[in-house]
């Protein structure tokens, strides 16, 4: 079986400047040019974002290319995903992406890409979303619960722990209302998986962190996560 992989970012990448984040996600493929493909459906298929991505993966980086969905979506997406090395999925309203993934069928195709063994990765929604749920502004503020993630990653994930002063306190609360136990990530912090199990937690900021929840008689218990400082120089 091909070896499945998630990293799964709770802020940070091309998106908010920062490339070693990216670096790592470059460096599992083992290729020195990776085909890298971008869905930015979660931000409604942004141009700014699909420049700052082709920006961010010249062509001495990685083989670079971008799926939009809104508008006449191309017929060959099962083709392109099934033929990448990484595929990046950006941030935005994740209720919003994952009823326009169904629609066109791609959470079919990532599912079947992730047990190719392409890596799968992306930020906040691109987080969030191969949960079974977790905390979202998809509905506006207040933050509140998803729960019909893609499910690859059992249990729930908060992006942006530290980004926004709402999401820690709002977690908590949701998982004392029953949703389901799980992981949170910092800005500039990321879970990598192996398989459904945390093989890593890296971060290109010293004070980022990741962390495992869960609920025992009533209270949250925050476990903090061995997290890893990315070296400038790391290699992809």
């Amino acid at each position: 079986m091909a070896k499945r992989q998630i990293v799964a970012m709770g802020g940070g990448g091309f998106l908010m400047d920062d490339p070693l984040l990216d670096d790592y996600v470059l460096s599992l493929t083992r290729r020195k040019r990776p085909r890298v493909c971008f869905l930015p459906t979660a931000g409604g298929d942004n141009r700014d974002s699909i420049v700052k991505f082709h920006e961010a993966f010249p062509p001495q980086r990685a083989e670079a290319s971008h799926l939009r969905l809104f508008g006449v979506p191309r017929t060959d997406i099962r083709e392109l995903l099934l033929s990448q090395d990484v595929i990046y999925v950006g941030g935005g309203n994740t209720a919003n992406m994952l009823a326009v993934w169904s629609v066109h069928g791609v959470d079919r195709v990532l599912r079947e890409a992730w047990r190719r063994g392409i890596i799968l990765t992306g930020v906040s929604a691109g987080m969030l979303c191969w949960f079974e749920g977790g905390v979202t502004d998809s509905f506006g503020r207040p933050l509140s619960a998803i729960r019909d993630g893609l499910g690859f990653l059992k249990g729930s994930a908060c992006p942006h722990y530290d980004g926004e002063t709402d999401r820690r306190p709002i977690y908590h609360r949701l998982l004392q209302r029953g949703l389901s136990s799980g992981v949170a990530a910092d800005d500039f912090a990321a879970i990598h998986y192996l398989g459904v199990k945390i093989y890593a937690c890296v971060a290109s900021r010293p004070n980022a962190r990741c962390y495992r929840l869960s609920v025992r008689s009533g209270a949250v218990r925050e476990e903090e996560l061995k997290t890893r400082c990315l070296s400038r120089k790391q290699p992809h």
